[in-house]
């Protein structure tokens, strides 16, 4: 009997830096292990992140807005599978399915209506690209009594996890995620990543994050305000636990801020920097078994953070994923694209180490293009 054939599966993902949607196209095994055979990156504009903000704020927002949004990001992701699908030369026909996960505008599973709520209409998109698309990947882990989030640390074991080696994986998105490889993976969010990095540097060198982490290189991280911001209580909770914009933002940093009205703007980010490093080392602090961390994410360019990482954490070796054989840029897409895989296998994911799930679920809902023509 042949072996099944390899498949071809898109992930579309844009985190909570909303700086820009990246998409992969990535071939799988029948095993399972993946092969990028194409990748593309379109940044969000200074105005969508704006309107994007002003739907975050609890309480708040505007309804219209978000159905705007919501129509113009599923242009935007369309916009991007169809550029992989040229870039790679590759019909449509060809793949199987597109995993998109959408930008996430509200997250709180731990309230009197758990939820989390990502738009960018994917209805939209398979109709413009003929590819089945899945989204809307962390409502059934939720209905299921798990936190809809972090999803990523199921696909860090299959694509890094290596038998005879405690890897962990960090992903320094908007907000920062570990997890820990092995027969009992699990992994959680630690706090802030970049979220409070980037918003700084926008509001002191107009740039929307610190290149390479140089603004932060020149301050002095101050011990005052690191305690006041390690003081969040989600630092301190247990994991299963996730976080996400509604409690970290520049409104809470101002808040701590206004008891340290002399610090200059360099070492507030210098301090910001410690505050995403110290959160990942309370999360691994009495894991010796982890002998090495692979970061992944948009914090993985920025070699000031991953040296005061790289300094909190000796000896455990800290790298990017590039050393396991993947970009970090792409590692989240990729991880969309295998959850899509898992979906159309109609494979349930055991999230209870990782969400809190209390039964094994099938993650993701399927929005069909329709038969051409009809």
């Amino acid at each position: 009997m042949d072996p099944p054939p390899a498949e071809l599966y898109i992930g579309l993902m844009s985190g909570t830096s909303q700086d820009a949607i990246d998409g992969v196209l990535a071939e799988f095994s029948p095993n399972g292990q993946p092969r990028i055979r194409a990748t593309h990156s379109a940044a969000l504009t200074d105005d969508l992140r704006h309107q994007l903000d002003s739907l975050q704020r609890p309480g708040e927002g505007d309804l219209d807005l978000a159905l705007q949004l919501h129509h113009d990001l599923g242009q935007r992701f369309a916009d991007c599978a169809l550029r992989l699908l040229d870039t790679a030369g590759v019909p449509a026909q060809a793949v199987r399915a597109i995993g998109c996960h959408g930008q996430t505008i509200r997250h709180n599973p731990d309230g009197p209506a758990p939820h989390s709520l990502q738009i960018g209409n994917c209805a939209l998109i398979a109709a413009r690209t003929g590819i089945p698309t899945v989204a809307d990947f962390r409502s059934a882990d939720i209905a299921a009594g798990g936190q809809g989030a972090p999803l990523a640390p199921a696909f860090h074991q299959a694509a890094f996890g290596t038998a005879g080696r405690r890897r962990a994986v960090l992903n320094l998105g908007g907000m920062a995620n570990v997890s820990l490889l092995g027969a009992d993976t699990s992994g959680w969010d630690v706090g802030p990543g970049n979220v409070l990095l980037d918003a700084w540097a926008v509001r002191h060198l107009g740039q929307p994050y610190d290149a390479e982490g140089r603004f932060a290189a020149l301050g002095t991280a101050d011990r005052q305000l690191l305690a006041a911001l390690l003081a969040h209580p989600f630092i301190a909770r247990p994991p299963p636990k996730s976080t996400g914009r509604e409690d970290f933002n520049l409104r809470w940093l101002d808040t701590v801020l206004a008891g340290f009205a002399n610090l200059h703007p360099a070492d507030v980010q210098a301090t910001l920097a410690e505050f995403t490093a110290a959160g990942v080392a309370r999360a691994l602090d009495g894991r010796g078994e982890v002998e090495e961390l692979l970061v992944c994410g948009g914090g993985a360019r920025n070699t000031d953070l991953l040296g005061r990482l790289a300094r909190r954490l000796t000896p455990l070796r800290v790298a990017t994923t590039a050393a396991a054989g993947v970009d970090p840029q792409w590692v989240e897409a990729l991880a969309f694209a295998w959850l899509a895989r898992q979906r159309i296998h109609e494979t349930a994911l055991d999230l209870s180490r990782i969400t809190g799930a209390r039964r094994p679920v099938i993650l993701g809902c399927v929005y069909l293009p329709g038969r051409p023509g009809a």
